[in-house]
């Protein structure tokens, strides 16, 4: 979190952004900006919007107003794969992982080269895409379950897969849903400081939704609190933990 850089374009940036459904707005006029470099945390309470907008940002669901700028470019109707090849990845609060495939084939079937051709894309034996998978699972450190099925993994390691399953295409911005949800706290610390690598060392942006409050703390620049769907506050963790409108958001008092 110690890579921002100064341009004076965000790597992503959301203008007045809504999503309805059957009327109730999900999503309503939230405007969010992350330069590149910059770990940023997104919470609120359960229902406040948080996935749906994360969604919206990931191209899988189509917004009803605003507009969505990923490196200075609208991609407003742009669908996921097109935004893997520009860039950015996500994972997801419900794991998406193949379960009967073994960790070493999930990470090869992940992978979509930018400019590559089509056949190359598709074919898992294609050196880089196999030499680019050895260098995931070692910093992972998931190498020695390489052959395993990914329905033997723990909670944890299934994070981890599907975190290595999003670098697979070698992304600037990464959209984490929920990466410590049903994780122990050895492997909340590994998955922490995977992140710290990556945006230390590699200047990976990252944009997480997390309940942890002290993975928060110890990982973002700043974070945006949403609440029914609006922007409730955003800041530094240490004053959005101070903040009474975002106390009462989440324990009515």
């Amino acid at each position: 979190m110690n890579a921002a850089t100064n341009s004076p374009v965000p790597l992503l940036e959301a203008r007045q952004v809504s999503k309805y459904f059957g009327g109730l707005a999900a999503v309503n006029q939230v405007d969010l900006a992350i330069p590149a470099g910059e770990v940023v945390g997104l919470i609120g309470p359960n229902g406040s919007g948080k996935t749906t907008f994360f969604s919206c940002l990931s191209g899988l669901q189509s917004i009803d107003q605003g507009k969505i700028y990923f490196k200075g470019k609208d991609i407003t109707r742009k669908r996921p794969y097109q935004l893997a090849r520009m860039g950015l990845a996500r994972t997801f609060q419900r794991l998406r992982i193949y379960r009967q495939m073994t960790v070493l084939e999930n990470l090869l079937i992940s992978r979509q080269w930018r400019g590559e051709t089509l056949f190359s894309m598709l074919n898992p034996s294609h050196p880089q895409t196999q030499r680019r998978a050895q260098e995931l699972l070692d910093f992972l450190k998931l190498s020695p379950l390489q052959h395993e099925y990914a329905n033997t993994l723990s909670g944890g390691q299934r994070r981890l897969l599907e975190m290595g399953m999003a670098l697979m295409p070698n992304p600037d911005l990464l959209l984490l849903d929920e990466a410590t949800s049903g994780v122990n706290p050895t492997l909340v610390e590994t998955i922490k400081d995977h992140i710290l690598t990556l945006n230390r060392q590699q200047g990976k942006t990252f944009l997480l939704i997390e309940h942890n409050m002290n993975f928060i703390d110890d990982l973002c620049d700043r974070v945006y609190v949403l609440n029914q769907g609006k922007t409730l506050a955003e800041g530094p963790p240490a004053e959005i933990k101070t903040n009474e409108s975002v106390i009462e958001a989440y324990f009515g008092t």
